[in-house]
């Protein structure tokens, strides 16, 4: 791809961006969607909170499935990585710069969700699904009566825990050497030494901190905190709530033409909720491209 021109550009290949492509595509419009290949969802190994399975599904065959819908429908999906979106000079549209080239766009719907940063801690990456978790809303259910951490020192991290503590028979938040946050909730231990080593060989088993001493544990929540589609935002001048994207009840942006939807809103971080603003962000954009 060296430059195209679309209606609707689209940051993003997950249950958001693919659910505004495809109301976007069926309301008329070309639409183009940026994608490099990652996702929260590659790592969620069971899924069965969501609608129209009988059967537990993992992440990636729900982002698979998803994508080729859109592309049968006739979006176009770049798989490249995007490097910056400004809005033109003449304040009619706007562009974006991908590895691939550039692409020229009339509106835009960030979707790119809410990036989990992860520790770099030995054995964390090997455990992923087998007791390493990103959503404590997606697996608390499977942690009754037993030992969780969560990895973190902010507000996602407490809210990570108070999901875990009706569930949980401990809940222990690591910093990971940072300060205890304030507003810790009742019944939720802090430790703040630095963490070494997430331990267990076929499933989570515990924790090691850098001076050696282990906490056992059968499940890890990792709550570093999201960027996501924010660093757009803040280079385009649209207004933030934290970390998250202000829209309002159409998913539009403080940018005519910018929309927002899925993780990068905050609020309840699931499938569920990012496939509706989607549809709300495909279905309004097309409407404002429409406008007399």
């Amino acid at each position: 791809m060296k430059a195209c021109n679309t209606d609707i550009l689209i940051l993003g290949a997950g249950p958001a961006g693919i659910s505004a492509a495809v109301y976007a595509k069926r309301g008329g419009m070309d639409v183009t969607v940026v994608t490099n290949g990652t996702s929260a969802l590659l790592k969620a190994e069971k899924i069965e909170n969501y609608y129209g399975f009988a059967e537990p599904v993992t992440g990636k065959a729900i982002l698979d499935s998803g994508i080729k819908n859109a592309e049968r429908l006739g979006v176009h999906v770049e798989r490249t990585e995007l490097l910056s979106v400004r809005m033109n000079d003449t304040l009619t549209g706007f562009t974006a710069e991908t590895k691939n080239g550039k692409i020229e766009a009339k509106a835009v719907i960030l979707a790119s969700g809410a990036s989990r940063v992860t520790p770099k801690l030995k054995g964390l990456t090997e455990l992923e699904g087998h007791g390493v978790s990103y959503c404590a809303v997606c697996d608390a259910f499977f942690y009754r009566n037993k030992r969780t951490a969560v990895i973190g020192a902010g507000d996602y991290a407490l809210h990570e825990a108070s999901v875990l503590l009706p569930h949980a028979d401990t809940v222990t938040l690591l910093t990971d050497g940072e300060a205890a946050p304030e507003g810790a909730p009742d019944g939720l231990e802090v430790i703040t030494k630095k963490l070494a080593a997430v331990e267990g060989d076929e499933k989570v088993s515990g924790v090691r901190f850098e001076d050696g001493t282990v906490l056992k544990l059968d499940g890890v929540f990792i709550a570093l905190g999201t960027a996501g589609s924010t660093s757009i935002a803040r280079t385009m001048g649209i207004l933030l709530e934290g970390n998250s994207i202000r829209v309002d009840e159409h998913m539009a942006t403080n940018i005519p033409g910018v929309f927002a939807a899925g993780d990068c809103t905050g609020g309840l971080l699931q499938i569920a909720k990012a496939v509706h603003e989607g549809a709300e962000a495909g279905l309004f954009a097309v409407k404002y491209l429409r406008r007399p």
